[in-house]
């Protein structure tokens, strides 16, 4: 066979894998492209780029999703290949087929197999022709109440997307056409199908990499055990289950090898299996593209697995007739804007800082026991800002250490010292995951948050009395900043020019307030109130406090971050855990206030559904409307008995985080009133899918 040499390369794709590409391309001496949406302008994969190529437009329907246009860009930047990355077209056959038909060459597996796995529904019947271990599909109409529950799965797609777990059967048609409609939302094809649904099996998958000239790796396997809502957040390799099962790896190996060469397989491609406790496995899809988690493979291993899915691309053979055997351990924590407290609404805003120490590489390796950072955002002095048109993910985290236990220890002390300034994330409950018994023990399945208390898990790494100790450091270093930029500061913080003078800031955290005092007089700052007992003020600057508490001495670094128009975010970060505070304005915006019985958008989005109008009457609990946010379905309800008496909103409304959807007005509330403690009700949106793999 015939090498086509790669000089240039487009990656079809933004954020980290975009990114994640790049750096290999560069490291074998290819200029790299982009291709950018307008919200990514300025976006670091496409100031990175050797050449960037503008797709008109924000969302992925205008943009990443048009083939047409990537090919064109392709064309028009010069370059002689394409990279697809992961989501988007990575797994669209007509996109491989428009690349290769344009004399591009196409860095992924051939056409045939990507039809060929493209539907789930065909790909089983495949799999299990070719012997691989399946689990029984059911027809809707035969599911009985002895079968469930049972799952509904998008056959075009990924990612939880399109997935729903049904546990009645007066809910199944219901959770049919959710599926359907999320499913047509993501990929373009409504079509789902149903299985049986184990409660708690474990999620393993092998790493397959193969070349046109006979030879199948099985690269490794990984757990991915740890999901919310069919995503995974946390990923390793190797597999807890299969390291202590006998046999078990050889078994997978096998079948993982007869899948990819049942379709004609070549290039880096996923054979993803639920497992039970006993080392029994099912064969549950073939992802024909990198994986996210790809790098605990390439840890393990010392492998880099876009180089040679370039190899293959360009004819190459794989090196060698096996694989380089794995050694240690490596975990990935995808680290999301979004709240696990709040259903785990997404989130938008301005991400202000992402510093993770230790990091001892990016989007390569670790070789040796470290950190490594793979993000598409790169906070500058304005900010990031995070979307609402594309996923969540803010960067993933990887770790690697000689055993597990070290590589668990290692990603959650980085994940607690991380500065992460802005925005809510998943950071808390990461960091409970990689600490908690069970976890380290190896004692996992896919419903580990649940079973464990994934509200729990998501509380804060600060506790009560360490939260009110890091709005004391705040104070006191906002007052010090005050005491250093004169008399005009010094009047607005109260300064008087006596002996001693009582300072007292309040925070808002949450929805609550937190008041905190401290005396100053000539010596210095002091605590007062209940943290006088409790507290010493040993040192002040401009940005960090060292406070002893009970005798012992911790620094508690503090960031400010003002937007015009916009609340104070303090963010504080200490050894206690990171504490976010905001400083309320000094008076009330009266636009702020809303008429009682609002029900306020969770989150940006897209109004998709609307089940009621105005003068209709509802009760609490009831769905009223549907908004799509992230290609997640979210659903509206009405928070108590009443009338509608406001729909300021249609279907197609798109609508920012606090815009009031309706309101519901109880018989005895005046609908004139106003309220701004607590008559606004944010609705919580229940997320039915996920954004990504």
């Amino acid at each position: 066979m015939s090498t086509t040499p790669i000089t240039s390369v487009l990656v079809a794709n933004r954020g980290e894998i975009a990114r994640r590409v790049h750096h290999t391309a560069r490291a074998l001496g290819m200029s790299t492209v982009a291709v950018f949406s307008d919200a990514d302008a300025d976006a670091p994969h496409t100031r990175e780029a050797d050449a960037a190529v503008r797709l008109p437009g924000n969302t992925p329907g205008e943009t990443y999703l048009r083939g047409d246009l990537v090919v064109e860009a392709a064309k028009a930047a010069g370059a002689d290949a394409v990279h697809p990355g992961y989501g988007f077209l990575s797994e669209h056959a007509g996109f491989a087929r428009a690349v290769i038909d344009a004399g591009l060459t196409w860095v992924g597996p051939p056409v045939a197999a990507i039809e060929a796995m493209g539907s789930k529904i065909e790909a089983k019947k495949m799999m299990a022709d070719a012997g691989v271990p399946m689990l029984t599909d059911l027809e809707p109409a035969d599911v009985t109440s002895d079968m469930l529950p049972v799952l509904i799965k998008a056959s075009a797609g990924g990612g939880g997307r399109g997935m729903r777990v049904v546990r009645t059967l007066d809910s199944l048609q219901d959770e049919i056409a959710a599926a359907q409609r999320e499913a047509g939302s993501a990929f373009g094809d409504d079509a789902v199908f149903c299985e049986r649904y184990l409660e708690r099996g474990r999620h393993i998958e092998v790493q397959v990499m193969a070349d046109a000239h006979g030879t199948v790796w099985a690269v490794g396997e990984r757990e991915c055990s740890i999901q919310r809502r069919h995503q995974k957040v946390i990923e390793e390799a190797p597999s807890p289950l299969v390291e202590r099962t006998p046999g078990m790896r050889e078994k997978l190996y096998e079948a993982a090898r007869d899948a990819a060469a049942a379709i004609g397989y070549t290039g880096a491609g996923t054979v993803e299996f639920l497992a039970t406790d006993d080392g029994e496995f099912f064969f549950l899809e073939m992802n024909t593209r990198l994986q996210v988690e790809h790098p605990v493979t390439e840890a393990t291993t010392g492998l880099d697995l876009v180089a040679l899915q370039f190899d293959v691309a360009a004819g190459l053979p794989l090196p060698s007739a096996e694989p380089p055997a794995a050694h240690g351990w490596s975990l990935e924590a995808r680290l999301y804007a979004e709240d696990p407290a709040n259903d785990y609404t997404p989130g938008s805003g301005t991400l202000w800082a992402l510093d993770v120490p230790g990091v001892s590489s990016r989007f390569s390796g670790p070789h040796h026991p470290g950190i490594r950072l793979d993000s598409g955002v790169e906070p500058g002095p304005d900010g990031a800002l995070i979307g609402v048109h594309y996923d969540p993910m803010l960067a993933k985290v990887i770790s690697y250490g000689r055993t597990r236990t070290e590589a668990c220890v290692s990603l959650a002390g980085a994940l607690s010292r991380a500065k992460v300034h802005g925005l809510t994330t998943n950071r808390a409950q990461l960091v409970r995951v990689l600490r908690h018994p069970e976890f380290i023990a190896g004692n996992l399945s896919t419903a580990f948050l649940d079973d464990h208390g994934a509200q729990s898990l998501a509380a804060p790494l600060a506790d009560a009395e360490a939260v009110q100790i890091s709005a004391l450091a705040a104070a006191v270093v906002s007052g010090t900043a005050d005491h250093a930029a004169g008399p005009v500061a010094l009047a607005q913080a109260g300064f008087r020019n006596v002996g001693r003078t009582l300072q007292k800031r309040t925070f808002r955290i949450g929805e609550d307030e937190l008041e905190v005092s401290y005396l100053r007089d000539r010596s210095g700052p002091r605590p007062d109130g209940e943290l006088a007992d409790v507290v010493s003020i040993e040192d002040v600057s401009a940005d960090s406090a060292v406070l002893a508490v009970r005798g012992v001495r911790r620094v508690f670094t503090v960031a400010r971050y003002e937007t015009p128009g916009a609340d104070t975010v303090v963010e504080v970060d200490s050894p206690l855990g990171p504490v976010s505070l905001v400083e309320p304005p000094r008076y009330t915006d009266p636009a702020a206030e809303v008429a009682a019985g609002s029900l306020l958008a969770p989150m940006p989005g897209s109004v998709i559904r609307v089940a009621v109008s105005v003068g209709d009457t509802v009760t609490a609990g009831q769905p009223l409307l549907w908004m799509e946010a992230m290609k997640m379905e979210h659903t509206i309800a009405a928070a108590v008995d009443g009338i509608v008496t406001e729909l300021p909103v249609e279907v197609g409304t798109q609508v920012e985080s606090g815009t009031v959807l309706a309101v519901v007005t109880e018989p005895a509330t005046d609908t004139h009133g106003t309220d701004t403690d607590g008559a606004a009700t944010d609705s919580v949106g229940t997320d039915t899918t996920t954004a990504q793999e």
